[in-house]
């Protein structure tokens, strides 16, 4: 039986998060070839343990420091020293488990230097799949790290093709080893079950609010989506917009509101482990960033028959999206063409064009489910491609 690692040290609640976790699952779900493992470098995975145990996929405690798990990782310059930290923290304990535990494979993802570093530095024969989880900002440091670590790869692997065109464009790794990897984001039957939960929220009128998920960063562009939607509400003044996550815009978004006096129309009701339940109730959901790869929130609500409205940034929405065939595009931090098009959604509510996007965005869902995950990696796994 082959061993199979994961490496995907995280100090916030990303989606990359789950899309490891369904990763692992798929191989034990429809493989007997594969053993999982999720190494914890320093607890951030102890959450998810009886998760993990349920499907099967063992958690590998390699760092026992509670300084690491204690100090403050929100905000840019904190998250960045972090990262610093992890490094340096788990730089003997990851050569520790190459040397006893001898993976066969180590997908990484996020924190990603550090086990190509010990590749490149130590003997080490596991064979290493590099996860490209967005689209990279290649600054000099990174492009030569890349660059130099290349050989020693195995497989890297994109969540576009978008991304996938883009990395064999640079030539910095061989492009033979580039293969495209849709994340794992979706499981029927559990999305199933979670959608026809209650919502907790009293004051959340069911399909009369408009939703957008995601953590609250500048690249979510909320401060652009409460400007539009403050527009709206004068001629649709029965709408709601309800925003799910947490992050360091938080206070600003929250002051926003308050200087507006919107604070009975816009609520950000923080992270919600359950987001299917909201997909499943809103009129429709919004995708406002100004940069995205792939962007599991429109998969997530495709799944859910949720008609969506996303900026055609770059680089996972436009592909993701198949020019309008699964909802709507509007020009990325374009106020006038956002408006445009939400009104155009009003007006067009249970048209045929409207019913046929949601449909055709559910069977583009498909392609993102844990089965689908499985074949390729498994292809992968076995250099069948």
């Amino acid at each position: 039986m082959k061993s199979i690692y994961y490496w995907s040290p995280f100090t916030s609640k990303v989606a990359t998060v789950n899309a490891v976790i369904n990763s692992a699952y798929s191989l034990n779900k429809y493989s007997k070839e594969f053993e999982t493992f999720i190494i914890n470098s320093f607890g951030e995975w102890d959450e998810y343990t009886e998760e993990l145990k349920t499907k099967g996929i063992n958690l590998v405690n390699i760092n026992n420091s509670s300084f690491l798990k204690r100090i403050n990782k929100t905000g840019y310059f904190r998250s960045r020293f972090s990262y610093i930290l992890i490094f340096l923290y788990n730089f003997y304990p990851l050569l520790k488990l190459f040397i006893n535990k001898k993976p066969d494979y180590l997908l990484i993802h996020l924190i990603t230097s550090l086990p190509i570093l010990l590749k490149i530095i130590f003997p080490i024969k596991t064979k290493i799949i590099l996860r490209i989880s967005g689209l990279p900002k290649l600054n000099p440091i990174r492009k030569m790290f890349w660059r130099l670590g290349s050989k020693y790869l195995y497989k890297i692997t994109c969540p576009t093709n978008g991304t996938l065109f883009y990395l064999k464009a640079l030539k910095i790794f061989n492009e033979n080893k580039i293969y495209l990897l849709r994340d794992p984001i979706i499981s029927i039957g559990e999305i199933n079950k979670k959608k026809a939960d209650k919502i907790d929220e009293s004051f959340i009128k069911e399909k009369k609010y408009i939703l957008a998920v995601g953590r609250l960063t500048k690249q979510k562009n909320f401060f652009f989506l409460i400007e539009c939607f403050q527009e709206i509400i004068k001629n649709f003044n029965y709408l709601q917009l309800v925003i799910i996550g947490d992050g360091e815009e938080k206070k600003v978004l929250e002051e926003k509101i308050i200087k507006h006096n919107l604070q009975d129309k816009v609520f950000l009701i923080g992270y919600k482990k359950n987001v299917y339940k909201y997909y499943d109730k809103c009129l429709f959901f919004v995708l406002s960033s100004l940069w995205e790869d792939p962007g599991f929130v429109l998969i997530e609500s495709f799944s859910c028959n949720t008609l969506v409205l996303s900026s055609d940034c770059n680089n996972g929405p436009k592909e993701i999206m198949n020019n309008e065939k699964n909802g709507f595009l509007f020009k990325v931090n374009n106020k006038s063409d956002f408006i445009s098009k939400f009104y155009h959604i009003l007006d067009s509510k249970n048209s045929i064009d409207i019913n046929n996007k949601i449909l055709s965005g559910k069977l583009e869902s498909r392609k993102y489910t844990n089965y689908f995950h499985f074949k390729s990696l498994n292809q992968l796994l076995k250099n069948y491609i």
